[in-house]
Parts: C-alpha cells; sequence; structure tokens
C-alpha cells in the first residue's frame, strides 16, 4: 500500500473541474465582494439526499447564524422533485447567502473569504478542505464518509460534528450554534492551518507522498 496524495490541481488549472455539471460562475464575484474569513461553504456532493424537513431546518440554521454563506444546492438535494425553502427565507438571507447549483469545490476553498467547510466528509471534499487550511462542520451521509469525520473531528481536531435530536433532525439551533463553536475557535483553525502545511509538504520533492509515487514508479520499471 502506497498512499499518494493529496492529487490536487495546479493554480494554473483550477478552473478546470472533474465534474459533469454545470459551475455557476458568478459565485466567485460574489466570493471577491466577503470579507476575509468569513463564509460557510456549504456542499454536500453529488450524491447526499435530504428529507424536505432536514433542508428546511439546514436552511433556517444558515439563516439564525446570520454569517455569509455559500450553499451549493443541486437540483435533486432532496428526496423531492424540487427543494423547498422556507417562506422568505431568499428574502431574508439576500444580503448575506448566495445559493448556486455547483461551484468550482477546489478554487472556492481556496479564496480567502472562505472560514470553513460544511461538509459531507467525502474524501475528496476531505482533502480539498485539509489542503486550503479550512476547518470542518461534519455532516457524514453514508460509506466511508463517517470514519473521515472521525479523522476530521477526533484525530486532526479541525471540526465538529453536527449531533442529531430525538427526531433524528440536525435542528437550526445544533447547526448555528457550532458555527458559532467553530469559527471561534483559535486551536482549530491554528490545527487547519498545520494540517495544510502537511499536505503541502507531502506533495513536493522529497515529501511521503512524492517519495511513494517515485517508489510506485520504480516497481513498475521492475
Amino acid at each position: 500500500m502506497l498512499p499518494v496524495g493529496p492529487l490536487l490541481t495546479s493554480d494554473e488549472q483550477r478552473h478546470s473541474s472533474g465534474s459533469l455539471r454545470l459551475q455557476d460562475s458568478t459565485c466567485w464575484n460574489w466570493l471577491n465582494e466577503q470579507p476575509i474569513g468569513s463564509v460557510v461553504y456549504v456542499a454536500f456532493g453529488s450524491t447526499t439526499v435530504f428529507s424536505q424537513n432536514q433542508f428546511l431546518e439546514l436552511a433556517l440554521g444558515l439563516e439564525l447564524a446570520g454569517r455569509p454563506f455559500l450553499w451549493i444546492v443541486r437540483s435533486d438535494l432532496t428526496n423531492r422533485s424540487f427543494a423547498e425553502y422556507p417562506d422568505g427565507f431568499a428574502e431574508k438571507v439576500a444580503g448575506w447567502g448566495k445559493i448556486v447549483e455547483w461551484a468550482p469545490q477546489e478554487k472556492v476553498l481556496g479564496h480567502p473569504a472562505i472560514a470553513c467547510f460544511f461538509t459531507h466528509c467525502g474524501w475528496n471534499s476531505t482533502m480539498e478542505g485539509v489542503s486550503n487550511g479550512v476547518p470542518f462542520l461534519c455532516w457524514p451521509y453514508f460509506a466511508d464518509q463517517f470514519h473521515n469525520r472521525s479523522y476530521i473531528c477526533d484525530v486532526w481536531k479541525v471540526g465538529l460534528r453536527l449531533e442529531y435530536d430525538e427526531n433524528k433532525i440536525v435542528s437550526r439551533h445544533e447547526i448555528k450554534n457550532k458555527i458559532e463553536n467553530l469559527l471561534s475557535d483559535d486551536d482549530m483553525k491554528a490545527n487547519s492551518l498545520k494540517l495544510k502545511e502537511i499536505a503541502r509538504k507531502s506533495i513536493e520533492k522529497g515529501g511521503s507522498s512524492c517519495k511513494n509515487l517515485e517508489r510506485f514508479v520504480q516497481h513498475l520499471r521492475q
């Protein structure tokens, strides 16, 4: 077993993407208008599906938090034909919220306006967040995402987990409180930046990932 990574695009290639979804470039201009370290980036990958009730609680949690947010809402994010927002939601958050269907995630996470990454903890998302020094709010959906959350929260200590209530819902108040707790935690921010440096050094010449790749190539040659 020879672990290699994180596999990141170069700065010159960050406009590209492995996704077939159409990206909304207006989010980049919006990010440029936000204060440094202020935006909660909310994205749950390409397969996570919420119930309509849970979707409403998520929206209301972002509203209660009152912080700038960039929220990726796929057309199939809920178990209905389309997601229904709380009454008046768009008008209430118009001054600080941006909702798009898809975005160039790696590029977004590298933007100085991003404060944290509200994520399903997929491995690609985990590596992109780590490599950009961004703290995590963790809400895994299935499979390895729960294991990834354990590393983020318990081993690396660069994120917080969201907890379900007695009705198996992550409530708006849980979301609001965890956003506030994460963004006020200086140790978590410091740990994220340290991990970023470790990840970056691993792929440089002489780093662990670089050496493993060289060993793999040498093995093929033999």
